[in-house]
């Protein structure tokens, strides 16, 4: 029962808040709003997906937020050239980081906080270097090939919404399938155990790295098509909405457990709460962050709390 309170406490929370919420507001389950719950969830989706890969290993990545506006601004950049730099420009750049990162916490073995920290203040400073301090916004064309991906439609859903369900399903599969998935797994469980028993720990903890940055790069690069700009004041505090998400969703903070699916579960049900705290109307935004902010603190505590448990029924005799 605590593994599953763990691992779908946050989807059986988010299926009783959308119920209230259809029930309480008439436009809330109308296809428009849940379309734009669903396409606004996406970029910070893909930004999580890469946050559980980080976290599942046992690190952190307080860098994707200033890496997610720079990609966007990269990409503006890049449409002037087509698509293909559009996309490849912010996937390079970010990557890149993402890089620096693993080279810095594996190798050099310095703490994954103090390292993305210093990497979200850089990825700002490259963005605001390349803005003129923020003064210049970089435009998409409406009618290129490359806004199309973030504005388009398919089967009536938006373009990005059908990538991140796509990426998700790999990245479920990679996490739970592969054996980069299970090394993943083993290095955020315990570090000097994955290493007797073979696992390459340095390569596994660049190859997270690497990967959020260009999950961040990429969302940053759909939300500049979708908005048909690169701008510029995006990102600030996309770092914590992420944590947050894939905490609520059950990976475990310390490490070693963790899942996908609840990662997205965590995102949308983040979106939904915002969403209805939108169509209260008398409520101010920042309300947005105090719900937010509580329902992590309730998350960790009930984590805390069933880990407590499990270990104990596990070590008592029988």
């Amino acid at each position: 029962m605590s593994a599953l309170a763990q691992r779908h406490g946050a989807l059986v929370a988010l299926v009783l808040t959308a119920l209230i919420a259809s029930v309480s507001f008439d436009s809330f389950a109308t296809a428009g709003n849940l379309e734009n719950v669903a396409v606004s969830a996406a970029f910070l989706a893909i930004v999580a997906l890469g946050m559980t890969f980080v976290i599942v290993s046992g690190g952190i990545d307080l860098s994707v937020g200033s890496v997610f506006v720079l990609g966007g601004v990269l990409a503006a950049w890049g449409s002037r050239h087509g698509p293909v730099v559009a996309l490849l420009l912010p996937l390079v750049v970010c990557g890149a980081i993402g890089l620096v990162n693993g080279v810095l916490i594996a190798r050099v073995r310095l703490a994954p906080f103090i390292v993305t920290l210093a990497a979200m203040l850089g990825a700002r400073g490259i963005m605001l270097n390349i803005t003129d301090e923020g003064a210049d916004t970089f435009l998409v064309a409406k009618d290129s090939l490359f806004a199309d991906l973030g504005r388009g439609r398919l089967l009536g859903l938006g373009v990005p919404v059908w990538i991140t369900l796509a990426l998700f399903l790999l990245g479920g599969l990679v996490l739970r399938r592969t054996r980069f998935g299970q090394n993943v797994y083993a290095v955020g469980g315990n570090e000097d155990a994955a290493s007797l028993m073979g696992t390459s720990v340095v390569r596994t903890k660049v190859s997270v790295y690497v990967l959020s940055g260009l999950l961040a790069g990429l969302a940053g690069a759909l939300n500049a098509a979708w908005l048909a700009s690169g701008v510029t004041i995006l990102g600030q505090g996309m770092e914590l909405e992420a944590i947050s998400a894939v905490v609520i969703g059950g990976t475990l903070l310390t490490g070693g457990m963790g899942f996908v699916s609840g990662s997205l579960v965590g995102v949308l049900l983040l979106k939904v709460i915002q969403n209805v705290i939108n169509q209260i109307g008398s409520l101010d935004s920042a309300y947005q962050q105090v719900v937010s902010g509580a329902f992590l603190v309730l998350v960790v505590v009930v984590q805390t709390w069933l880990g407590r448990r499990r270990k104990a029924r596990l070590s008592s005799p029988h």
